[in-house]
């Protein structure tokens, strides 16, 4: 209470419940899937760490009442930004902060600078400037806001402070897309609490109601509230985690310096001089694999060795990776053509893809294909099944077979050896026709994994209808077409061999 006997607006850290207390919307905790937790065998780079989860609070509200040792105000390189955030942190501290803030004379992109609060409960606000986001600079858009972070917590840090408030430091006139920001803050903050955060009592998540569905979503894939929620919670988790502090990682501009790699014993053996090669970069100089030119050259020429192209494959699949990674593919992904459901009978992760949602003559194919390659290279480092939807498809939505072709030759080994199944749900006699021309003639190791499916019930002996999200469209023809195939189902459970 203040002199007058008012309740004081500020609101006390320590009165916020901690992320390891809070639960769910409408105290509805999420039910996990056993068969898909139990078949999680890969350790999550964010496991649940109790001692951590104290510290992280997620508060819908405004930032600049928070009472706390510091808080965060996001600007521009001036600092004379007029965002929400920015008028209520300079409305609450009063004319001084702005006086302070002309000394600082601006604040560089990804940097932090510090000042008093002046007339908030905070003691100190640090002011960071967030990076202007384009699609085409997105790796250095990616840095910039990682500093940002890191620079607010190395702050935090060297002036013992026991609690910082972070606010969403993009703003909207930045364009930063909110889940994308959103991940680089938090694996951000959680590497440097796990390396650096002993002094670090608490750090609070400042959000608007537009931001806090994102938070709240994305928050147990980097601060599991139980090894449960950890282990559904990771085939969440983006390919792209950063290094060991959080910071993001471009492959292609990695050196790796080895102490004299040139240098080996006479008498060491062939082991010895592959891991010790294996530790030089992995472009063709560093790995003195001669002149690329020649080797393509060899290629065509069928010269190369199984070993060596095999090696190459992975290159080329690795700079498409890496593509994938950095274009923006938001309008793709709008799409809603390929998505994650449940498991089958036997435990694996089920994939969906619907192509009456594929605009093939509308669409970019290669920025299709990169979003494949992004969403699937998770998905295919264990053994999965897809289910493609052909229902109600036009000739707008058939995919060319030089397209699925240049597909299989892009991707990684992975994604043949661990699809255990196809099931190509409605097919017509024509598509029924070209898979089989298809898989006879253009790919190898395919044609056993495609089982045609003519009505849900035949696929529900596979896949249980909990575990897959259908639809609605074609629930609705399934329920048509039903009275007319039904006749020809055979018994359930032996339509398909579960391999």
């Amino acid at each position: 209470m203040d002199p007058l006997g008012a309740r004081s607006q500020f609101v006390e850290v320590q009165t916020l419940s901690t992320w390891e207390r809070q639960t769910d919307p409408e105290g509805e905790k999420e039910e996990y899937n056993d068969s898909l937790v139990s078949q999680q065998a890969f350790l999550s780079p964010f496991p649940y760490r109790e001692d951590i989860n104290r510290k992280i609070v997620l508060y819908n509200g405004d930032v600049a009442l928070l009472n706390c040792t510091a808080i965060v105000n996001t600007s521009n390189e001036t600092l004379t930004d007029k965002n929400p955030i920015s008028e209520s942190i300079h409305t609450y501290a009063g004319p001084e902060l702005r006086d302070e803030m002309l000394k600082l004379k601006g604040c560089r992109t990804g940097e932090a600078k510090m000042t008093k609060g002046f007339n908030l409960a905070a003691r100190f606000i640090i002011h960071t400037v967030g990076p202007k986001y384009k699609t085409k600079y997105r790796t250095a858009a990616e840095n910039s806001l990682y500093n940002c972070y890191r620079n607010v917590m190395q702050l935090a840090r060297e002036q013992a402070m026991a609690s910082v408030a972070v606010c969403v430091v993009s703003t909207t006139r930045r364009g930063y897309p909110l889940e994308d920001a959103t991940h680089i803050a938090f694996r951000t903050v959680r590497r440097f609490l796990e390396n650096y955060g002993e002094s670090i009592e608490t750090v609070v998540f400042a959000v608007t109601d537009m931001e806090e569905p994102t938070y709240r979503k994305l928050l147990p894939l980097y601060y599991p509230r139980s090894e449960e929620e950890e282990r559904a919670s990771l085939p969440l988790i983006p390919a792209d985690i950063g290094n060991s502090e959080g910071e993001p990682v471009v492959p292609e501009r990695q050196i790796r310096i080895a102490e004299k790699p040139g240098c080996l014993e006479v008498d060491s053996e062939a082991e010895t001089l592959d891991s010790d090669l294996g530790q030089v970069g992995t472009h063709a100089f560093s790995r003195m694999e001669g002149d690329v030119d020649k080797q393509r050259k060899l290629i065509l020429q069928g010269q190369l060795s199984d070993a060596t192209m095999q090696k190459q494959h992975q290159r080329n699949y690795n700079r498409w990776l890496c593509r994938a990674r950095a274009e923006d593919l938001s309008d793709i992904a709008a799409l809603k053509a390929l998505y994650q459901t449940g498991v089958d009978m036997c435990g694996r992760t089920v994939m969906v893809l619907v192509g009456r949602n594929i605009p093939v003559t509308l669409i970019d194919m290669e920025k299709a294909l990169l979003y494949f390659i992004h969403v699937m290279d998770h998905i295919t480092v264990k053994e999965y099944v897809m289910v493609y939807f052909h229902t109600l498809t036009g000739e707008h939505n058939h995919l060319d077979s030089e397209f699925l072709k240049k597909l299989h030759e892009i991707v990684d080994t992975k994604f043949k050896n661990n699809l255990r199944a196809f099931y190509f749900v409605h097919p017509s006699f024509r598509s029924k026709v070209s898979t089989w021309f298809f898989t006879t003639f253009s790919v190898s190791g395919m044609k056993q994994k495609v089982h045609h499916v003519e009505t849900l019930q035949q696929l529900f002996t596979c896949i249980l209808p909990e575990q897959i999200d259908i639809p609605p469209f074609v629930l609705e023809y399934d329920a048509r077409v039903r009275p007319y195939t039904h006749h020809s189902l055979s018994s359930p459970g032996i339509l398909f061999q579960q391999s």
